[in-house]
């Protein structure tokens, strides 16, 4: 079989330049789609023959079996050769009888099964008459010498007839070396033939495996020079392929039957640098008259660059499968007309249904709110080229998720859609940090108005008693004032810390100190408030190795927050343990406890929890800031909590030297 060959400008160029007849006939209707001028020739046509049947380009064919032989090849894939058949033509009006040595070979389309034949021919009728006439010639003679035999005692006498029959002798051999002749052209317009080739050629003798002609592509192939191949033991002169591929030109000769290779892998010595190359090609053993294999004709073509463009393009696509499944992102194709959608894996992932599911089912997951943006954007995509909506899927048992759909939509010449390629992403996280920000300007700003509209106040009363002061009020006044801005000067504090956080540009100084001191003297404000009673137990003398402010800032965080959640709790506990080389401090008030489904997010940013229905200030920071401190001097931190038995937060810290 051949395979179809892509560049079809080249092959056409080739056949064209062939000085013998080569023909490719396509399809069940047997079209004569290519023709060369060797072979309009042969048949006495012109180049009008191209595009029809067989059998109205040739109707003197018809009775002939060479139609039934293309379509026995198209249908088995088999080739066919055939050595000085017959072929009764209409040249120029008259019946000639010519003979053709030849092959039929199966072309292979690219999706697969045969299409075609292309068929190889060399016009041996003068080869063949001159082979008759010899025969005639032969048997004349033989016919001859019998009579002489007979007639020796005659042959004295007709001696003027021997020496004519002497002469039709020498005219004889005159004919044999003209047939001679005749194929020592024939010969050389196949040398030409071969070194002429646009592919790759080396024919190869196969009764000793000696080069005996080989083409200059050929040599720029496998890397050698003509004296390093020309009459040369093909595996003397390319050894590394020797392995391999001695055994399969082996059994070509055998069994006289090709071998075709498709972007085999190679590794040629050239230039003494081992290279590696991708080559289509075919070891097509050449039949002699007696129907041996006299030669193995090895034709090739190197694809290495188209094979390493396809790699790269593999490889292109492997990273960008890569990236788009790092990235969560789920693709997706739909076929307008068809109505069909493909999903990948995670498309279907994503969108919390089973793969294969239909467009019209994942439609019907949107929240009812969002069921027409799919349309919407299908439809404003005919005048863009591009859709991109966001909406939100409502699952059974699911919280609802958002996911974000984007997609590239090509239009027919009509300006129709015909396919949309896209991707999905599931935006949830995004969409509650989004409410989150809002949530939180909102808190800041409200939490922020309070101070600051009573700090102008006071501050408007201040400047209104300038001039007849109220000694009474007047230190009241400055007190509120100052517990106003203490109030703002903590809420941008808390603003400061989390913006160095992000930003990496929180330091420790970290020093060696009991912890018995930090919590007797921490939380001035609420031993001076009197309402509740730090107890402090447990082991006392540790000596931890961290930043002492800091810490004093996660505990005194912890102990507002008590006061803040849990205003009934008349004790707070601060309780410390040892935990082999790390200590651990506890913080314990009597309220209302947390909710488990709030755990987990308590040390989120901007997460604020509250139960007891007490209406409470912050910007939900505390816990955020005081979780970053303790895991930056390696410890942990967490709450245990039960609702109606108050809460136990706690955080580690290392002992020993800094």
């Amino acid at each position: 079989m051949i395979d179809m060959i892509p560049d079809k400008d080249l092959l056409a160029g080739m056949i064209e330049a062939s000085p013998y007849p080569i023909y490719l006939i396509l399809g069940e209707e047997l079209i004569v789609a290519v023709a060369n001028a060797a072979t309009l020739s042969a048949w006495g046509k012109d180049k009008s023959v191209v595009g029809k049947r067989f059998s109205e380009a040739l109707p003197e064919l018809a009775g002939q079996p060479f139609e039934a032989l293309l379509r026995k090849v198209m249908l088995t894939g088999e080739a066919y050769h055939a050595v000085n058949d017959r072929a009764d033509l209409m040249i120029d009006g008259v019946h000639k009888t010519s003979y053709y040595t030849f092959s039929y070979l199966p072309v292979t389309a690219a999706a697969g099964g045969h299409s075609g034949v292309i068929c190889f021919a060399t016009d041996v009728t003068s080869l063949v008459e001159s082979a008759a006439h010899i025969e005639r010639l032969n048997l004349e003679a033989q016919i001859a010498n019998e009579g002489l035999a007979q007639m020796n005692e005659e042959l004295v006498a007709s001696n003027e007839e021997m020496v004519a029959a002497n002469e039709e002798i020498a005219a004889t051999n005159e004919e044999l070396t003209e047939a001679n002749n005749l194929l020592e052209v024939s010969e050389r317009r196949f040398r030409n033939l071969i070194l002429q080739s646009p592919f790759a050629i080396c024919v190869i003798r196969a009764a000793d495996l000696i080069v005996t002609d080989v083409n200059d592509r050929y040599l720029e192939l496998v890397g050698k020079s003509r004296q390093q191949l020309s009459d040369i033991y093909i595996w003397d002169g390319v050894p590394e392929a020797a392995d391999y591929y001695a055994p399969v030109m082996q059994e070509v000769i055998d069994s006289r039957i090709p071998f075709f290779a498709n972007e085999a892998e190679l590794f040629l010595l050239r230039g003494g640098i081992a290279e590696q190359i991708f080559v289509d090609f075919v070891y097509e053993p050449v039949i002699d008259l007696n129907g041996d294999v006299s030669a193995i004709m090895v034709v090739g073509m190197d694809v290495s660059d188209k094979v390493r463009a396809r790699m790269a393009i593999e490889e292109a696509e492997e990273r960008i499968r890569l990236a788009v499944n790092a990235a969560n992102i789920g693709t997706f194709d739909y076929y307008y007309i068809e109505g069909e959608l493909k999903g990948s894996e995670q498309f279907y992932s994503i969108l919390g249904q089973e793969p294969g599911t239909s467009r019209e089912n994942i439609i019907a997951s949107y929240h009812p709110e969002d069921a027409h943006l799919s349309a919407n954007a299908h439809e404003s995509a005919k005048a863009t080229g591009r859709f991109s909506y966001e909406a939100r899927i409502i699952l059974k048992g699911q919280p609802i998720r958002w996911v974000r759909f984007e997609a590239k939509v090509y239009l027919n010449a009509e300006g129709n859609p015909y396919r949309s390629l896209g991707t999905v992403v599931d935006i949830t996280d995004y969409k509650t940090l989004q409410e989150q920000k809002d949530d939180f300007i909102s808190i800041a700003s409200h939490e922020l108005k309070t101070p600051i509209t009573s700090l102008k106040a006071y501050l408007q009363l201040i400047a209104r008693m300038r001039e007849k002061p109220d000694q009474a009020a007047f230190p009241r006044m400055i007190d509120q004032a100052t517990r106003s801005m203490d109030k703002i000067t903590a809420l941008v504090d808390d603003l400061l810390n989390v913006s160095k956080m992000n930003q990496g540009q929180v330091a420790l100084s970290k020093k060696l100190f009991l912890i018995n001191d930090l919590l007797e003297t921490c939380c001035v404000h609420v031993r001076d408030a009197g309402r509740q009673e730090l107890v402090i137990e447990g082991d006392l003398d540790l000596i931890i190795c961290a930043d002492e402010h800091r810490i004093d800032q996660v505990v005194t965080n912890l102990v507002d927050n008590a006061v803040k959640y849990a205003p009934d709790s008349k004790q707070i506990l601060l309780r410390v343990e040892r935990m082999g080389d790390m200590a651990r401090i506890w913080v314990t008030d009597t309220g209302t406890g947390i909710a488990k489904n709030k755990q987990n997010h308590l040390f989120e940013r901007y997460f604020r929890a509250d139960n007891s229905g007490i209406k409470v200030s912050g910007l939900g920071l505390g816990l955020y800031i005081s979780a970053d401190i303790i895991h930056r001097h390696g410890g942990e931190i967490g709450v245990e909590s039960e609702i109606g038995k108050g809460s136990n937060f706690w955080f580690t810290l290392p002992l020993g030297d800094c």
